[in-house]
């Protein structure tokens, strides 16, 4: 099965990497709406989740994600194709000031961003923009197809940090001013996290992402790439910083209303086919 998987994904990467870009971007549909087809459990999740959450018009969104992946997968398969030259083609700033000012200061920026819009192409491209950065990532269940991952995620010069080294891996990047890029909005165990409201409904959050902060006197400022149908091209968001207040179950809630603010402005452009809101507050039965 691994040696299918690793196969079909280097089929995928070719067609999307070496054939024209509107050809590329047909397949990319293509396979982004073939995986809704062969599993329809993620657009029953999704649907779920966007009725808790209280959205209308669940159809065009959940489509909307779908289409939104496709886009990622075009942009991961043209990394190393993106260049200081070019990249402006694919992606342009929005409160920059934001990321400098805060990394000005010396004490490092954690970027909390989430599975909105093109998270790979947006720490990708910073590097290439303005600096290399840290990225936290979850090593892939295919060894060959993580290492495939890997190596396009590092070409812009960006460091890599494997999820189960993230804490000292963080904090040393921190120590040197640098700025490490972490996805916060997936579901948490219990005993790792704490229960914050999101999209009105209990979600459980990992506080450790705040308790770095308050240990290390970093900066936090969420950032995130959506695309810009208007423009053609994606646009890297950088808000203004959120100020800690060294209680890290507050600070985890303020970051995700950031977070939750900046998905309601996008809708379709967020990974609503994950369980969110798999675990429960004790007593409360599953929602899936």
């Amino acid at each position: 099965m691994r040696t299918l998987e690793y196969a079909a994904a280097r089929v995928m990467l070719a067609t999307l990497t070496w054939t024209p870009l509107p050809v590329a971007k047909a397949f990319a549909w293509f396979y982004a709406h073939l995986l809704d087809i062969v599993m329809p459990r993620l657009r029953r999740i999704a649907g779920q989740n966007l009725e808790m959450a209280g959205f209308e018009d669940r159809q065009r969104i959940v489509d909307g994600v779908f289409d939104s992946i496709g886009r990622l997968m075009v942009g991961f398969a043209r990394l190393p194709r993106i260049t200081r030259e070019n990249v402006s083609s694919w992606i342009r700033y929005e409160g920059l000031e934001n990321f400098t000012v805060a990394h000005s200061r010396g004490k490092g920026v954690l970027v909390a961003t989430a599975h909105l819009g093109n998270w790979e192409l947006s720490a990708y491209a910073h590097a290439l923009l303005t600096a290399p950065m840290h990225i936290v990532v979850r090593s892939l269940d295919n060894n060959r197809i993580d290492r495939i991952v890997e190596r396009y995620r590092a070409f812009s010069g960006n460091h890599i940090i494997e999820k189960w080294e993230a804490a000292r891996g963080i904090l040393r990047a921190l120590k040197a001013g640098d700025a490490v890029g972490i996805l916060i909005d997936q579901n948490t165990a219990a005993d790792e996290g704490v229960f914050i409201d999101f999209f009105g409904v209990k979600a459980c959050a990992g506080v450790a992402f705040a308790r770095m902060a308050h240990h290390s006197g970093a900066a936090v400022v969420p950032g995130y790439a959506v695309w810009s149908q208007k423009e053609r091209r994606y646009i890297l968001y950088f808000e203004p910083e959120i100020e800690m207040t060294d209680d890290a179950a507050q600070d985890t809630q303020t970051i995700h209303s950031r977070l939750e603010a900046a998905i309601r402005r996008f809708p379709d452009q967020w990974l609503w086919i994950h369980r969110r809101w798999k675990t429960r507050p004790p007593g409360e039965r599953p929602l899936y």
